[in-house]
């Protein structure tokens, strides 16, 4: 049986969006799930910072790497806070939830949702 070398494969992620965003339909697809992308990106850069692979980080959170697997991949997985909690203590981090104004409301429209919100 011949050995086979591993090779990764390169991939520019700059250069791989640019071409994707031409295609139809894609830059809505892709704006809707800016803030999974976002985690997913915030999740491999702490697990990569603390220098953990998805197996020990299923075994530190008592779980499975597949689960790990999920857990990072973009809009496959809709994790509770509970996961996210382990998963950020098993990177060494804490996980912070914010709630950010919507830059693009009016002052009108904000008025509205406090009179909605005040009931």
């Amino acid at each position: 049986m011949a050995k086979i070398k591993y090779e990764p494969v390169s991939h520019d992620h700059e250069v791989f969006l640019k071409k994707a965003l031409k295609r139809k339909g894609f830059r809505k697809a892709y704006e809707d799930l800016e803030e999974e992308y976002a985690l997913s990106r915030e999740m491999l850069a702490a697990r990569f910072r603390f220098g953990l692979t998805q197996e020990a980080v299923a075994e530190i959170m008592g779980t499975t790497k597949s689960a790990v697997s999920r857990l990072e991949a973009v809009g496959k997985h809709a994790p509770s806070l509970t996961t996210l909690k382990k998963y950020a203590q098993a990177v060494g981090c804490r996980l912070e939830i914010k709630l950010v104004p919507n830059s693009r409301l009016t002052d009108r429209s904000g008025q509205t949702a406090k009179k909605e919100a005040a009931g």
